[in-house]
């Protein structure tokens, strides 16, 4: 059986000797967007975009052949952008000028691919210093990188010393972290107990509600995770707060459409009386209406609040806080009202300008 798959990629290989070059093989036609965006994160005109893909396309055929014809001495294979080709990596120098035949760049290098995998796997097994960032398999390098925080690089050592003579520790300035969005309508959590939902991304955090927390409040993201804490809110009298977040949330434009794109907000000029509105919530998502009063003062049972816009609206617990634009334009997060998403209602939302002057915020736009 091994002389039958051996045999098989002998063919493959035969016959791919004389056609896998970035002119032989066809890419999908790319998009405009893809080549666009090739252009400007790449430094590459059109027609080095278009030949680049081209390159990648054979490379990526080659490489399935080219492993299969290396075998165990197999190193690891990437693209090499200036040659236009793929680069084989292989222990054993006898299969160069084959892998050369078939278009490929050879290279002998100390290390198999199988044997850099079982170090990393070892390192995988491990619990790592909270200085390391982290570990992979350098192709290029034909090693095991371990990436440790810059001037703490032997706390690293004995770590990496668990994947034998395989690993190398550099040091980076590099600290990853999640990305995690900051976007409006989406429910966040207080205290660990009550939801409430994002109004706006400011320079720093996020605008909602004043009724959802006080000052010092813990708040969980959407996924539950720490996102920071109240660092201010005003209730009654005013229905509204902001929360700081801490460095694992990125402020964003984006407001939750919930079933369809994000709307990016792009300013905060208020709209008329008359004008459509729409509101996101985590509750009962995207809703619209029109905005039929201003300066309204609604006497909830915890307290009257000034200032309030009345829409028709509907809302339900859960949503408070949440973002109300029209158009692209922030208008305001959600207060209170009266009915549901079912039968209809009124709610009522408090002026994102107010609160961006109060506390001399930063509205994060697209």
């Amino acid at each position: 059986m091994k002389r039958m798959a051996v045999a098989a990629v002998a063919v493959l290989a035969g016959a791919l000797a004389t056609t896998v070059s970035p002119a032989a093989v066809a890419a999908p036609e790319p998009s405009a967007d893809l080549l666009a965006a090739m252009q400007r994160d790449l430094g590459l005109n059109p027609q080095q975009a278009t030949e680049r893909l081209r390159q990648e396309s054979a490379a990526a055929v080659l490489q399935r052949v080219a492993e299969g014809f290396a075998g165990d001495s197999f190193g690891g294979a990437w693209f090499d952008a200036s040659l236009g080709k793929l680069v084989v990596g292989v222990t054993d120098s006898a299969k160069t000028d084959r892998l050369r035949r078939l278009g490929a760049e050879p290279r002998v290098v100390p290390n198999k691919a199988s044997d850099l995998d079982r170090a990393k796997a070892k390192l995988d097994a491990e619990k790592a210093p909270a200085e390391v960032t982290g570990w992979f398999v350098d192709t290029r390098a034909n090693t095991v990188t371990v990436t440790v925080k810059r001037g703490q690089a032997e706390v690293a050592k004995s770590f990496a010393e668990k994947a034998g003579t395989l690993a190398k520790v550099v040091e980076t300035d590099e600290a990853p972290r999640l990305f995690k969005d900051i976007r409006g309508g989406d429910a966040y959590y207080i205290n660990n107990a009550g939801r409430c939902s994002v109004g706006f991304a400011v320079e720093g955090g996020f605008v909602t509600a004043g009724h959802c927390g006080s000052k010092g409040d813990s708040v969980a993201g959407v996924d539950r995770s720490d996102l920071g804490e109240f660092a201010d809110s005003s209730f009654p009298g005013n229905d509204y707060g902001w929360v700081r977040a801490n460095s694992a949330w990125t402020p964003t434009a984006k407001v939750n459409h919930y079933g369809g794109a994000d709307v990016i907000v792009s300013g905060h000029t208020e709209a008329a009386v008359g004008a459509s509105i729409c509101r996101s919530g985590s509750t009962t998502g995207w809703h619209c209406g029109e905005v039929g009063a201003k300066n309204q003062t609604v006497n909830y049972q915890e307290g009257s609040v000034s200032g309030l816009t009345r829409t028709n609206v509907c809302a339900e617990p859960g949503d408070s806080g949440g973002s109300w634009v029209s158009g692209t334009q922030a208008q305001g997060v959600t207060s209170g009202g009266s009915g549901n998403c079912s039968s209809g209602g009124t709610t009522f939302f408090q002026p994102v300008n107010e609160i961006l002057s109060t506390y001399n915020l930063t509205l994060t736009t697209g």
